[in-house]
């Protein structure tokens, strides 16, 4: 198995330190603060962890309130709001220094059969015929900035449908972008876990934060975090699991930004498989600012 998935797996395994009560670490990030799709992830988990197993995840709604300190421990803090016929809720608080970082609200439902319907899946080219992220960084970006950012994300294949805001500063175009992801890996040697949909739920949450943001920035031609020509952090994040799916099998994440004002901008995006189910709806704004 790829180490750094394997590294990624061990960071969603949460240490339970009292009944409802979890403790995560962190790993490096490109800025020095908590990468957020990861306490969102270990939010989820902690969450999922007092859940029966039969309820899987359908929803989740979250704020980022601080900027998390890497180098220290996360305390997820499990609120057991709702447990009922068909529904569980949960509410998570992660703490760092005493101040709370982080607040997820979860919802978790038994299956049920109901009206079934789902818009039609955009058109993408095939992942396979798209170049890797350690085949596209280095053409664009500085060798250092490079190195981190493939270092950062090697858990996961990430294959840009379209060149990424960092490659085309200051040409501004349509604020819309597709990623190809999966994880860089199997998870068949976590036969145990492999089986547990929240797993795949939780890794499909760490994946979401990378790169929603990027097409607000494609509406200015501005390059991101990677070139420094604005600053920014997300502000809170919802998502939606429409129907099941599998992190380690390949997943086009559809983006677009409909509005940025007053420093903020937002944006929004559906996750398909491979075979045109709309797996999860993702909505996320962000502050974005550019420096003076």
């Amino acid at each position: 198995m790829n180490k750094a998935l394997e590294s990624l797996l061990d960071l969603l395994d949460l240490e339970q330190i009292e009944e409802d009560i979890f403790r995560g670490v962190s790993r490096s990030a490109l800025v020095p603060r908590v990468f957020g799709g990861q306490v969102a992830a270990q939010a989820l988990v902690a969450a999922g962890r007092t859940v029966p197993a039969d309820r899987p995840a359908h929803s989740l709604h979250a704020y980022f309130l601080r900027a998390g300190d890497p180098g220290a421990p996360i305390v997820y803090t499990v609120d057991r709001i709702r447990d009922g016929r068909s529904f569980t809720t949960r509410r998570v608080v992660a703490v760092q220094h005493g101040q709370p970082i982080f607040h997820l609200s979860a919802s978790f439902q038994t299956y049920e059969e109901g009206l079934e319907h789902q818009t039609g899946m955009p058109s993408a080219p095939d992942p396979e015929t798209l170049p890797t992220a350690a085949e596209m960084l280095p053409r664009h970006l500085p060798a250092h900035v490079a190195e981190r950012l493939i270092e950062a994300r090697a858990a996961v294949d990430l294959r840009y449908v379209d060149a990424p805001p960092w490659a085309t500063v200051g040409q501004p175009r349509e604020p819309r972008s597709q990623v190809w992801f999966r994880t860089n890996g199997k998870l068949d040697e976590y036969a145990d876990r492999a089986a547990d949909p929240l797993l795949h739920v939780c890794l499909a949450t760490y994946v979401s934060d990378m790169t929603l943001l990027d097409s607000v920035l494609l509406a200015h031609g501005r390059g991101g975090w990677a070139v420094g020509d604005v600053v920014g952090a997300s502000l809170d994040h919802a998502m939606w699991f429409h129907r099941p799916f599998k992190a380690d099998e390949w997943l086009l994440y559809d983006q677009e930004s409909p509005s940025a004002s007053g420093g903020r901008g937002l944006g929004q995006a559906r996750i398909w498989t491979r075979d045109g189910q709309l797996a999860v709806t993702v909505i996320q704004e962000g502050v974005v600012r550019v420096p003076r």
